[in-house]
């Protein structure tokens, strides 16, 4: 694949800072640190693009916060001009990250979102008997910023541009030179670029059909269990060796007939259902819900639009009594 150049000088072009400051506002615009930001918007986009040009940009604002969702994650947000600047580089090295993409990836791809990756993984159930699901242990703190950097020096000919992705990469580290902040846009994309060095390396090499990754959660399909076998000790070595990078313990080998779970569903060839953690979560959460509303920290609206995003996840499986049980016993409660 040709290598793409001529990169840093359109990331720095007034046009996509300003799509950039528009992608970063996107639903913020009544946060303090937004409202500052566009009070002085021309101001602070030429700051951007003059730090830009000096080759001296700033990095390395974060903002750390801890959820709980479904398990503990620490998230390191950055700063407001921060985002702009992560919008204004993807706007530009996006199109050559989903050229070296394969169809099965998902995550952070326009189209390409967990549903999408919940039906795919549903039509490989209906044709394999057999499933492998493996996951990364601590993904996004194990990946080098070494070995991300020369991977993305097979991809882009730019030297400004790799040199201001390294600036950005060691900004931050969970252990010396490795770690991506979890909550970043160019971490999310770094993560399933790294990645997609497995994708091709289990559809080209070890040639599988039935595969389905969603960020560092994958499946593999097959007709029987013990080429599945061979293809886990495949795997874990490419990993190792390639990306440094462990799987977890946790190696799920079954037939698809007893159900798959992936990404919060149970999948079936025929059927989805909720997995225990996301019917534990729905309800807690509608209850949560529930309590900002009664308390007065939430208006209706507010109440309907959370309530809105939360069902669509639960409306995708087939769980119409489920949902009805929990919304009869939250209203009692309240």
């Amino acid at each position: 694949m040709k290598r793409a150049g001529g990169l840093y000088d359109r990331i720095a072009e007034p046009e996509n800072l300003r799509l950039a400051y528009l992608k970063a506002a996107r639903g913020k615009r009544g946060k303090k640190e937004v409202i500052e930001y566009a009070v002085r918007l021309d101001e602070n986009l030429r700051r951007l693009r003059d730090q830009l040009c000096a080759r001296a940009v700033n990095v390395g604002r974060y903002h750390f916060f801890t959820v709980h969702d479904p398990k503990e994650r620490t998230i390191c947000a950055a700063a407001f001009p921060e985002r702009v600047l992560h919008h204004a580089v993807m706007n530009v090295c996006e199109p050559a990250l989903e050229r070296f993409a394969i169809h099965d990836s998902y995550a952070c791809r326009k189209g390409k979102g967990l549903h999408e990756a919940v039906l795919r993984a549903q039509s490989f159930a209906r044709r394999h008997p057999w499933y492998l699901k493996l996951d990364i242990r601590k993904y996004f703190d194990s990946i080098g910023h070494a070995t991300v950097l020369d991977l993305l020096a097979r991809r882009f000919k730019d030297a400004d541009l790799l040199a201001l992705l390294g600036r950005i990469l060691s900004s931050y580290e969970m252990a010396p030179g490795k770690g991506l902040p979890i909550g970043n846009l160019i971490s999310q994309h770094l993560a399933n670029f790294y990645l997609g060095h497995l994708d091709h390396f289990v559809k080209e090499t070890l040639r599988v059909a039935g595969y389905v990754r969603y960020m560092d959660d994958f499946v593999l399909w097959a007709s029987d269990k013990h080429s599945l076998k061979g293809h886990l000790s495949a795997i874990t070595a490419f990993l190792e060796s390639r990306l440094q990078l462990r799987l977890k313990d946790d190696v799920q080998l079954n037939r698809s007939a007893r159900g798959l779970p992936f990404l919060g569903y149970r999948i079936f060839a025929h059927r989805l259902d909720l997995g225990p953690r996301a019917r534990r979560r729905f309800g807690r959460r509608l209850a949560g819900f529930e309590q900002e509303f009664e308390t007065g920290r939430w208006s209706e609206s507010d109440l309907a639009r959370h309530a809105e995003a939360l069902l669509s996840y639960v409306r995708f499986a087939d769980s119409a009594g489920f949902r009805r049980q929990v919304v009869a016993q939250t209203s009692r409660a309240s």
